[in-house]
């Protein structure tokens, strides 16, 4: 799977992901025609009834969960490895170990500590957790270096440059950095890199088409969280109906169980 999602990267135009949180929302979207997956986090913490971006979820649960939605599907998964689980680079290389050995074709992590009052690692530290990631990733997983800066209220898109590219001299194949502002920062961020970078939509102010995306020369698109927070608002809706007015109007309206169970048995992976 590493090489199919290595060539899904390479071909012309932008990769679009699915965003699953666990086996039955990757069957649907590879149902519905989605060549690779992303995984995330917050979906999963989610389901968990945890905050995400609070270091709830362990890297047993990350990588279980990750593991049975690629074996869910026949289509490359990538995974949200959050910030590699540890500070030291060997502990980074070795969260990338474990998920290559889970039968995931590839991951992101950030350069995030987890500490709110000092959110992100040291640039030097930084680039040393790629280059180790990098280096147990290389020809068999393919690795996504996020800089989390905007995600933290440390918005320099210089200093975010600088960092994706040190991440990619340092080996990454793929570089991120959720969350930027406009249109001119991803185009400026594109441009400074020679690495297929990854953009999630939904973060940031601004609210591009996937055609505008691919235009401008973004190579992989996913809606983050996106799909699980979509999910959760429909359930929180009508939740709420049926509690304040006793209406039940949403849970008419939505797709009947016998045609959910019937596709759930037709998206089997053989």
């Amino acid at each position: 799977m590493f090489s199919r999602l290595q060539a899904l990267h390479a071909r012309p135009g932008p990769l679009l992901c699915g965003g699953a949180w666990d086996a039955g929302t990757a069957r649907l979207l590879a149902h519905l025609g989605y060549e690779a997956l992303e995984t995330s986090s917050a979906g999963l913490a989610f389901s968990l009834g945890r905050p995400d971006g609070a270091g709830l979820l362990s890297r047993e649960e990350i990588l279980d969960s990750a593991a049975a939605i690629a074996a869910a599907v026949t289509v490359p998964v990538t995974a949200d490895l959050e910030n590699g689980f540890g500070d030291d680079p060997a502990t980074v290389a070795e969260t990338i170990a474990l998920a290559a050995s889970r039968g995931i074709a590839g991951g992101s992590i950030e350069d995030t500590t987890g500490r709110p009052a000092d959110p992100l690692h040291p640039h030097d530290l930084a680039v040393e957790r790629v280059r180790a990631a990098a280096e147990t990733a290389r020809g068999r997983f393919l690795l996504t270096a996020r800089c989390d800066a905007y995600m933290h209220g440390r918005g320099d898109l210089a200093e975010v440059i600088r960092r994706l590219q040190a991440y990619q001299e340092a080996g990454a194949d793929v570089l991120a950095a959720p969350g930027l502002p406009d249109r001119a920062a991803v185009e400026s961020v594109v441009r400074s890199l020679d690495r297929p970078v990854a953009l999630f939509a939904g973060l940031g102010q601004w609210r591009p088409a996937l055609a505008e995306l691919g235009a401008i020369g973004v190579k992989r698109v996913s809606p983050g969280s996106g799909l699980a927070r979509v999910a959760l608002t429909a359930f929180l809706a009508a939740a709420r109906d049926i509690a304040r007015d006793g209406d039940f109007g949403r849970v008419y309206q939505a797709e009947p169980f016998g045609q959910l169970n019937t596709l759930f048995q037709t998206i089997q992976p053989t």
